[in-house]
């Protein structure tokens, strides 16, 4: 079995787990979704949601966000770890927004990368939430479960997102980055997966197949 052959067979049995695997970031358009994963780095999809509930019941576009004062934001969304920093960040992405892509969000990485507080992570993470176009959203449970199925040996965000694009055809990729996600979230977990209990990947996990992830088990008392 060669890695593409892999993949489509990951995907086909994690589709039987996880028929409409989706972001758990609440979001009801992009430019939403581009702020909240901002907010998201190093945060709780939840707590990212709990802010964003309230957040944009007055906030709506770019322009509003463009014209707070940096600490204005910051106590808007100070349930956030690194609020300060992340409402700076957001500011200025809006502001850019506003100037160079008359308050639209783009629909590509490499127009999304230029934005202030977006890396590539966020960006493919917009591509594929929001647009539904092909995108390897290389999240830390992503970026787990990838190596320990052997699909890379990278541990960056970009690395990976770079090693498995030249690997898989592009219209795997946003299956590829949901399924395991929801799947590094809810069985693949860092410590402890579930791998016998709930797993129907030990067969092709190259983790399992050569110590069992041990590695990744703690002593339970």
């Amino acid at each position: 079995m060669d890695l593409v052959e892999k993949v489509e067979e990951i995907i086909r049995r994690l589709k039987k787990l996880y028929p409409e695997p989706k972001l758990e970031l609440e979001f009801e358009n992009s430019f939403q979704l581009l702020v909240m994963s901002i907010m998201a780095a190093q945060e709780s999809d939840r707590k990212v949601n709990q802010t964003a509930k309230e957040l944009f019941t007055e906030l709506k576009e770019p322009a509003h966000f463009a014209l707070l004062e940096v600490e204005d934001l910051a106590r808007r969304i100070s349930r956030v770890r690194w609020n300060y920093q992340k409402a700076e960040w957001i500011i200025k992405c809006c502001q850019s927004l506003v100037e160079n892509y008359g308050g639209k969000v783009p629909d590509e990485v490499d127009e999304l990368v230029k934005l202030p507080g977006v890396g590539r992570k966020t960006a493919n993470m917009v591509v594929g939430g929001a647009f539904g176009r092909p995108a390897i959203i290389a999240d830390r449970h992503f970026i787990r479960v990838a190596n320990r199925l052997g699909l890379t040996k990278e541990k960056t965000p970009e690395k990976v997102e770079k090693d498995l694009a030249s690997k898989i055809p592009p219209e795997y990729w946003l299956d590829l980055s949901l399924l395991l996600i929801e799947h590094g979230k809810k069985v693949c977990k860092a410590k402890n997966p579930l791998c016998e209990e709930k797993c129907p990947l030990t067969d092709l996990c190259e983790c399992y197949q050569k110590t069992k992830c041990s590695e990744v088990r703690t002593k339970k008392n």
